[in-house]
């Protein structure tokens, strides 16, 4: 469509010193608040971005990539039933686990709590739980010696530390000759783990597997479920479904993203969002253009008349124009692209910088997860964003230039 008269003319127009410098003024306005618009939208999804692989690795750490279990809620031959699931080239291993809800109890202090078996061996296979123990460590946990390993914040609430005593009491029950009495154990607490999550934190009390399966009244040998560890977690699903259709009836397979899908699912509207909002601000700016060209095509009245009476036709002098405009915008999007990633990929120093500055303290570490903001800059979202704001900035410049091919020479050079 654009000739070398087109392009020529059009990129003088936008290098020439006008007459008119409030044209000047709002041309450059475009072109930064397309740039700032462009540098906060990639900056915002990076840190999103940068939370959600941070929080998605803290759940990962504790929960296993995809877990089997039995309709009846017991699988008696683990062993067996793991040994087929590892099989698969893409599960890396596979771990035990007892799970029930129980209530601990130290001095006056009572809390509630999911009491999880483990094989500690087997557990390192598929979770990094090893890794947050700030006490003991799971080798500690050993068959009949009743030792159980709580989160940080489940410890507080109880007011235990390693080596003290706790009862778990049991929702099954013991029926005596003085009636019917919930199920009493004493346990030593022999570590503390801070996985980061509060959910696992306040919740969560690790023992060993075979204390599990005697404190919940399961069959020697018998488990809740397996744990599984993928080589891909993103191909968990697939293969959730891939093993329920491999293994005899009655099992069923379910993947993190189930497990989780809830917070997952909000993460990913959030993040939507944001990139709606703030796409709206780079609209806002593109759109400038169309005040800036439209000024520019009254200031050049004359001249495209000229050029009209010289041969142009009402397509030249679109292209003229779109030329002008389209190069605004891609200056504005390429300095918007640069800063976005600068911005993005140095954010750990930037944040740090202005909190000391102005004595602030953007994440207290007191009341968030997560005290620094990560960023993870994906070159998909990159693409789109400078692909979506270089597609607004010319569509801004359609109505002006086809206001300009419809200018009459006669009646622009009238007054001259």
């Amino acid at each position: 469509m654009f000739r070398p008269l087109e392009l020529f003319i059009g990129l003088r127009y936008t290098r020439a010193k006008r007459r008119n410098h409030f044209i000047s003024f709002i041309s450059l306005t475009s072109m930064l608040g397309i740039a700032l618009g462009i540098t906060a939208l990639i900056t915002v999804l990076s840190v999103m971005n940068g939370f959600q692989q941070e929080l998605r690795g803290r759940i990962l750490a504790m929960t296993a990539h995809a877990t089997l279990n039995h309709w009846n809620g017991v699988i008696e031959d683990w062993r067996t039933v793991r040994d087929q699931a590892v099989r698969h080239p893409e599960i890396q291993g596979g771990a035990p686990f007892i799970r029930g809800e129980a209530m601990l109890n130290h001095a006056s202090l009572v809390s509630g709590a999911l009491v999880q078996g483990i094989l500690p061996q087997e557990e390192q296979q598929v979770s990094d739980i090893g890794g947050k123990m700030i006490q003991g460590a799971l080798d500690d946990l050993r068959p009949g010696r009743f030792g159980v390993i709580l989160g940080k914040a489940l410890a507080n609430a109880l007011a235990v530390r390693v080596g003290d005593k706790l009862t778990v009491i049991t929702p099954q029950a013991n029926v005596t000759p003085a009636g019917v009495l919930p199920r009493l154990k004493r346990f030593d607490v022999v570590g503390i783990f801070e996985a980061g999550m509060y959910e696992y934190d306040r919740g969560l009390a690790l023992v060993h597997v075979a204390d599990a399966g005697k404190l919940f009244q399961f069959p020697e040998g018998a488990v809740t479920g397996i744990r599984l560890k993928l080589r891909d977690l993103f191909q968990a699903p697939r293969l959730a479904r891939e093993l329920a259709q491999q293994l005899p009836d009655g099992y069923t397979a379910r993947d993190w993203t189930q497990d989780h899908a809830s917070f997952f699912r909000a993460v990913q509207i959030e993040k939507t969002a944001m990139f709606v909002i703030l796409t709206l601000i780079v609209a806002v700016a593109a759109f400038n253009i169309v005040s800036a060209l439209v000024m520019v095509v009254t200031d050049k009245q004359a001249d495209i008349a000229i050029l009209r009476t010289l041969g142009a036709t009402p397509l030249s002098i679109m292209g003229i124009f779109i030329v002008q405009g389209i190069t605004i915008g891609l200056i504005g999007t390429l300095l918007g692209l640069i800063g976005g990633v600068s911005l993005a990929t140095h954010i750990d120093v930037v944040v740090p910088f202005i909190e000391q500055l102005f004595g602030v303290k953007f994440l207290a570490p007191d009341v968030y997860l997560i005290s620094d903001l990560p960023a993870q800059v994906q070159w998909g979202d990159v693409s789109t964003i400078g692909l979506v704001a270089f597609g607004l900035a010319t569509l801004a410049t359609l109505y002006p230039a086809w206001r300009a091919a419809r200018t009459q020479p006669a009646e622009a050079l009238r007054y001259e």
